[in-house]
């Protein structure tokens, strides 16, 4: 039974003991739930002392530096506590992996929900909650843009020098990798993709103000508050990096759902949401970043999505993805790059 995984993860016994060393309470932990366990992270939600906690480690399945991305979150998670970011807020945490077996971190549970699972009734009844939703998206990375990440003590938590030189290169040979899969067709599946890969190197831009981007920041990486518009928390912080911020509201512009594209993401009663014209506008007022280079933006995570959605295609060719899911990729990675060569 997939709610038995985390008897797998999480040795309770073991855990309670750790919880009494840091004073969160006292005696067992009681309706232990896997919010989610797949190929990337565990999430337990439970209860102690009539407090709910929320465990997140990283997956039973072997990653490389799966622990020190567990690290970096947790490391996020705590610099930015005092910012108006909102974010699940940070109990207590074992960097070490001498406690599970792994590193691993407390949060407290978010009163919220997933836009990309369903609605409440307040939310579903009426398009102007919806049409508020879509800028409370914006905002969230609006507000991560401001912080100092300097000043919260994140200095050194990314290498700013070449940042935007290197992201091309990078997923280029993403792409390029994807040839140990046999049978794959190779990169020119991909419409344009040189064309694509040039102009992002010739156009650019110069310079930019480093921050915190999160690093793939969509609707489905945040929690919508149950009782209103606003966001409740912004989740999965494992890319968070020091960066160039504007590659959030990039990727942002790129994964919005738009009206009769097969292709992008699908969610419940879409009507009242903005169009993703007015979220830059947004975006522009609530900023003081420069977004004169925003299609550069908007390019690279066309060129980005497209090349990680390709993965998949070329997984199904040897049998380590659903065929249908694969086709299904494909085709939304061709879309991706026709619509960033009419950007060209």
């Amino acid at each position: 039974m997939a709610d038995e995984a985390w008897r797998h993860g999480v040795d309770l016994d073991t855990l309670a003991a750790w919880m009494d060393g840091k004073g969160l309470g006292s005696g067992a932990i009681e309706r232990p739930r896997l919010l989610a366990g797949g190929t990337q992270n565990l999430i337990l939600a439970f209860e102690r002392d009539g407090r709910g906690f929320v465990l997140r480690r990283p997956s039973l399945q072997h990653r490389p530096a799966a622990n020190e991305t567990m690290r970096r979150e947790m490391r996020m998670l705590g610099a930015i506590a005092g910012t108006d970011v909102p974010h699940p807020r940070l109990i207590a945490a074992s960097p070490a992996e001498d406690v599970l077996g792994t590193a691993f971190y407390l949060m407290e549970p978010i009163d919220g929900f997933n836009v990309t699972v369903g609605m409440p009734a307040l939310h579903a009844g009426d398009p102007a909650i919806r049409r508020a939703m879509g800028f409370a998206l914006v905002d969230g990375i609006a507000r991560l843009a401001r912080v100092d990440h300097a000043a919260v003590g994140l200095a050194d938590f990314g290498r700013t020098e070449g940042y935007l030189e290197r992201q091309v290169g990078r997923w280029r040979r993403q792409l390029d990798s994807y040839v140990e899969h046999v049978g794959w067709p190779g990169p020119g599946v991909l419409p344009g993709v040189e064309a694509v890969g040039a102009w992002l190197e010739a156009n650019r831009p110069g310079s930019f103000t480093p921050g915190i981007p999160h690093g793939d920041y969509h609707l489905a990486n945040v929690l919508y508050r149950n009782d209103g518009p606003q966001l409740g928390a912004i989740v999965d912080w494992e890319l968070a990096t020091i960066g160039d911020p504007l590659i959030d509201l990039g990727w942002v512009l790129t994964t919005w759902p738009r009206a009769g594209d097969p292709t992008s993401m699908k969610i419940e009663l879409w009507d009242g949401f903005p169009a993703a014209d007015e979220l830059l506008a947004y975006y522009r007022d609530h900023s003081d970043r420069d977004l004169s280079a925003i299609d550069w933006y908007v390019m690279l995570a066309c060129y980005k999505l497209g090349i990680l959605l390709e993965g998949t295609h070329a997984r199904s060719f040897a049998g380590k993805a659903d065929k249908a899911m694969g086709a299904r990729f494909h085709a939304r990675s061709v879309a991706l790059f026709e619509r960033a060569q009419t950007l060209i």
